[in-house]
């Protein structure tokens, strides 16, 4: 099982901010625009953790340096699936983080409800 699989999967945030390397990329589902370095990620995965409901990877697919863990979540009564597709450097800290998320009722469910908790 990946670490990061294992932190999120006990809500264990601290651990999992710091599996990713301090110039991490994310990609949202939600944005266009990545975002560069762990201190930017942290508020994100913060309101993600709290937004999610019935939250658990259901597979991981694992070549590394690159892993992709499927997910099932709910936002409100929105069901969603997605991927956390992650790339690692030769250390084991996570460098690259996209998230793709789908249906579309529950991608927007997602940034209603993370918009609200960010502003």
């Amino acid at each position: 099982m990946h670490p990061f699989r294992s932190a999120i999967e006990s809500r264990d945030l601290d651990a999992a901010l710091a599996l990713l390397h301090e110039d991490v990329i994310f990609r949202s589902p939600v944005v266009f625009t990545p975002y560069r370095g762990r201190f930017a990620v942290a508020p994100i995965l913060r309101a993600v953790i709290q937004v999610f409901e019935d939250f658990h990877y259901t597979r991981e697919l694992t070549s590394p340096p690159d892993h992709a863990l499927l997910f099932r979540a709910r936002v409100g009564d929105k069901q969603l699936e997605g991927c956390d597709f992650l790339q690692e450097s030769a250390d084991g800290q996570i460098t690259d983080f996209t998230v793709m998320i789908r249906p579309l009722k529950g991608i927007q469910a997602l940034a209603e409800a993370m918009q609200a908790r960010l502003s």
